[in-house]
């Protein structure tokens, strides 16, 4: 892929030129909307509200002022429309009502696919967007397509979406001979906003024309400026809202039948449960959450994985209590590829029982039970956020009643202040967790658990220019076996004889200290990039109620792009990146220098094209980690890449290919992976997608084993050659009856095979090349291989039978295999004896009623 990066860079002296002169082309003759900030209108009060069926043919939208001046946004910026669009906005004491004409002169070409709820098909769409605290900030978003299918978020931070919010509202499309509309009822219930005699509230409409690819808006959004409520029009003239103490309920029931195993058998076990979710809102703008003894059975399963490394696998949230709102929770301490962790990480909440290994037992559960947990969030008058949550999980016994997860609290707060229209902001947080051990956890789990930390924001030059940064601190205590734990962890390492901190098997607390600061362009012109430095003391704990992987760090970074936007004959959208970093031990010890360069490239017909190539290890590095609290070991360099393409996603059949590849250990190891994947778009209710992941790995010194008393001259730190090769086929049907009504089929068979051989222990770790740094080894009954095979499986229909209630039904299926022709690989015999492995199957029933107070 190297090639293509050089193709990528040839041609951007070429693609400069073109972007000046399409950027000139496309504000020629251009007369803009007001811009984001400006007061556009007033909103007339409807004295009857409008019947919601999409007619548009009420008294209240006679008089309300009507929207014209949409704008194109994507793919060409500040562009003439296409379409002509019209929008009113009125509203009453207790909701917005939105009214938005698209006009379209071939109605039998409008896309209209249905979908279940808050899933986005290439369809026409119209959105609306509402900052309701005028701050510049935050919002929230109200979308339906021409198939009656709604999605909705919440905004936050100026430019990232929360999809899992989900509010009470109503929408009512129809299709005639001019194209469609959207009638929208907002009740002010589901949203946020300042008690005061009058409120201003921001607002954007945005309007999808599938068919063309083309995006138009009012006010005009610009893509190459940051943010996105801070680019609505400020509308005032709300007057006489009302600020109710509004009261949600929803309880549930579920019914739920699973066979286990028992012993040398399985056993049926079935289990019926009561809870509710709860929704007040103390104030129009601070909103009090709580769930009783709250079941998640209708949430997709995680992907199967087995994890070679030293570190803990990151799953992202998916159970709906923790998910909403939490934006307000983030305390970011690491990102990559989008994907963050930091102080807050809510699923060591209801996590698996911890001591489940150590006291293992047939009927273990397999996740702890929340007894309850409830969240304060709202947005005071002073701009400042607010968010609060206490959770409680009951005590999990194992075998012989021994504990194997205590009960524990946690407890998360988190504030927000901004200044400048939201253009920089303070922020603190503070986490903290306590556990009720007894003899069976105290030699292992820590009691008591405090972090803490501030983050500043600071946006400025039309807020294309950003610095960042924040200071944390942590303090775990619990007994000496259990902070001896945590400092051999391979969080910690404190025991690696060259880690240049000392391990001390007395000590009852562990403290430490993080902070980070970078230096941002966030917009304007075609130039991106981000410079910072972080930091992580060896002590630094935060995983109790976050996520860290590994301490004892020091991380410089940079990324800069060149990100031509505007479309030309060749290409819709380009971008180019370029990243480097270096990463060091708190100490000094360099542990890696690398960078690479990529592309992302949209075409004119929406095939989307990306690569990339990178080096880690281009100097003399060495790895921390490797030994598994051994000395650091010198690293070979080590390239890689990846390239991949992917079909118009308009199209019944989308095709997709993916591929990773690399070397390293001076051409000892090497890894390539295959992704092929196909969407397919049977008819408007029915979709499916089939991907296939392939890879085939060589770790010419992948770890194997510490025999010896660690940190001991007698120590042996052990490695082997590791050959191993993997395939997982995943599986999504979605069946969609009404946009209340749906079905949804998820399956993912995995199987992974490796045999060890070249068994191998440290010599001289730090020495310049592979072959001196190991010397062979041996022990009676080692090396041998695994192959562990995993099926995963949900099926859910979901029935929304009114706004706010729904039914699911869930059919879960668990079959696992491990052990069986260790060492070999042969797909047919392997995915057989697979599916001949005994099923764990769970059926389950959950209900929920809303009731609105």
């Amino acid at each position: 892929m190297l090639r293509s990066a050089v193709v990528a860079l040839a041609v951007l002296p070429a693609a400069l030129a073109a972007q000046q002169v399409a950027l000139r082309a496309a504000s020629r003759d251009r007369i803009a909307p007001p811009g984001p900030g400006h007061a556009v209108l007033l909103p007339a009060p409807a004295l009857t509200p409008p019947v919601i069926d999409g007619r548009g043919d009420d008294p209240a939208w006679k008089s309300a002022r009507v929207i014209t001046d949409f704008r194109e946004f994507d793919p060409v910026p500040n562009g003439d429309p296409r379409f002509r669009t019209e929008a009113r906005i009125t509203y009453d004491a207790h909701n917005l009502y939105f009214f938005v004409r698209a006009y379209d002169p071939h109605p039998d070409s409008i896309v209209a696919l249905l979908s279940r709820r808050d899933v986005k098909t290439a369809s026409d769409q119209i959105k609306i967007m509402i900052d309701s605290y005028d701050d510049r900030r935050t919002g929230f978003e109200f979308a339906v397509n021409p198939a009656g299918v709604k999605r909705d978020y919440y905004t936050y931070d100026d430019a990232d979406e929360d999809e899992s919010w989900d509010g009470v509202w109503d929408v009512a499309t129809r299709i005639d001979s001019l194209g469609w509309t959207a009638e929208f009822r907002i009740p002010l219930s589901q949203i946020r906003y300042p008690s005061a005699p009058e409120n201003t509230f921001g607002i954007m409409i945005d309007r999808d024309v599938a068919r063309f690819s083309e995006r138009y808006s009012w006010p005009l959004y610009s893509r190459t400026r940051p943010g996105i409520a801070s680019q609505f029009a400020q509308v005032p003239g709300f007057k006489g809202l009302a600020a109710p103490h509004r009261l949600e309920i929803s309880p549930y029931t579920v019914a739920r039948t699973s066979n286990a195993p028992a012993g040398a058998g399985y056993q049926q076990r079935t289990l019926g449960t009561v809870g509710a979710d709860i929704k007040y809102g103390l104030t129009s703008n601070l909103t009090l959450d709580g769930t009783v003894n709250p079941d998640f059975g209708q949430v997709e399963a995680d992907p199967s994985v087995l994890n070679l490394s030293a570190f803990e696998t990151f799953f992202p949230e998916k159970r709906p209590f923790f998910i909403e709102g939490q934006n307000l929770f983030r305390f970011d301490v690491n990102c990559n590829d989008g994907v963050c962790s930091g102080l807050f990480y809510s699923r060591r909440i209801g996590r698996a029982p911890q001591l489940s290994d150590t006291y293992p037992g047939d009927e273990n559960p397999a996740q702890t039970t929340i007894l309850g947990a409830a969240k304060l969030t709202g947005r005071l008058a002073s701009g400042a956020s607010v968010g609060v949550l206490d959770a409680v999980t009951q005590r999990a016994e194992g075998p012989a009643g021994a504990t194997i997860e205590p009960q524990s609290n946690y407890f998360v707060a988190r504030l927000q202040q901004d200044f400048r229209n939201g253009a920089s902001g303070i922020g603190a947080m503070v986490t903290s967790v306590h556990r009720d051990l007894d003899p069976f956890t105290a030699p292992y789990l820590r009691r008591d658990a405090l972090a803490g930390g501030i983050v500043i924001r600071n946006q400025f030059l039309d807020r294309r220019y950003s610095i960042d940064g924040y200071v944390a601190a942590s303090r775990v205590a619990g007994s000496a076996q259990a902070i001896s734990l945590t400092q051999q962890s391979q969080v910690h390492d404190y025991q690696r004889p060259d880690g240049g901190v000392a391990f001390d098997s007395a000590r009852t607390t562990l403290g430490g200290s993080s902070a980070q600061i970078s230096f941002s362009k966030l917009g304007g012109g075609i130039t991106r990039f981000n410079v910072g430095y972080q930091y992580l003391s060896p002590g630094f704990e935060i995983n109790d109620v976050g996520f860290l992987a590994q301490a004892n760090q020091q991380n410089q970074f940079s990324w800069f792009q060149l990100a031509f936007t505007t479309p030309t004959r060749w290409y819709r959208s380009l971008r180019v990146n370029f990243n480097q970093w270096s990463n060091f031990s708190a100490v000094g010890m360099r542990e890696d220098v690398g960078g690479n360069v990529n592309f992302n490239l949209t075409l004119p017909d929406n095939w989307f094209v990306n690569g990339g190539q990178g080096v880690d290890n281009a100097v003399a590095s060495y790895c921390a980690t490797c030994a598994r609290g051994g000395p650091a070991v010198a690293q070979s360099p080590s390239l890689w890449g990846w390239a991949g393409v992917q079909g118009d996603g308009r199209n019944a059949i989308v095709p997709a290919l993916f591929a990773n590849w690399g070397h390293g250990d001076e051409g000892r190891s090497s890894n390539l992976s295959l992704n092929p994947d196909v969407s397919l778009r049977v008819a408007s209710r029915f979709s499916t997608d089939v991907g296939l992941n392939w890879s085939h790995n060589v770790a010419a010194a992948q770890w194997y084993g510490n025999f010896g008393a660690v940190g001991s001259d007698t120590t042996h730190y052990t490695f082997a050659r590791l050959d191993q090769q993997l395939v997982s086929v995943t599986t999504r049907l979605n069946f969609t009856a009404t946009p209340n009504l749906s079905l949804q089929v998820y399956a993912e068979p995995f199987v992974t095979s490796g045999a060890y051989t070249n068994w191998v222990e440290l010599a001289d770790p730090r020495a310049g090349r592979f072959a001196g740094r190991y010397r062979p080894f041996s022990l009676p009954g080692g090396l041998s291989g695994f192959n562990y095979k995993q099926l995963r499986s949900n099926t859910v229909i979901r029935w929304e039978y009114r706004p706010g209630s729904v039914v699911y039904l869930v059919w879960s299926q668990n079959r696992e295999q491990d052990g069986l022709d260790p060492g070999t690989f042969q797909f047919g015999r392997d995915y057989r004896n697979l599916f001949r492995a005994h099923p764990g199957n769970t059926f389950l029933i959950k209900g929920s009623y809303w009731l609105n107070f």
